[in-house]
């Protein structure tokens, strides 16, 4: 093989992949690799799980106080009104 094959993106490849496979070393760092990345996008997912439902439950505990307030808006304005002028 002459100089020029050795530089074409295939070969180079094919070169890596080889060493990549014949290297216990090099097996070993994909594999924790491949442990770490995997642990970092499950983690990631339970932190955007627990995220999510804590952003759905404050949603769902902050929907009856404002409907609750919305409803006490009205008697709270008939109230301030009584007491000012004494009479209705």
């Amino acid at each position: 093989m002459a100089l020029e094959e050795y530089l074409e993106s295939e070969v180079a490849v094919a070169i890596a992949a080889t060493a990549v496979a014949f290297s216990p070393r090099a097996r070993r760092l994909l594999r924790r690799g491949a442990v770490y990345g995997l642990a970092g996008a499950l983690t990631a997912g339970d932190a955007i799980t627990a995220f999510t439902r804590g952003a759905a439950r404050g949603a769902r505990q902050a929907a009856p106080s404002a409907v609750q307030a919305d409803l006490d808006a009205p008697d709270q304005a008939a109230g301030g009104l009584q007491g000012e002028g004494g009479q209705p």
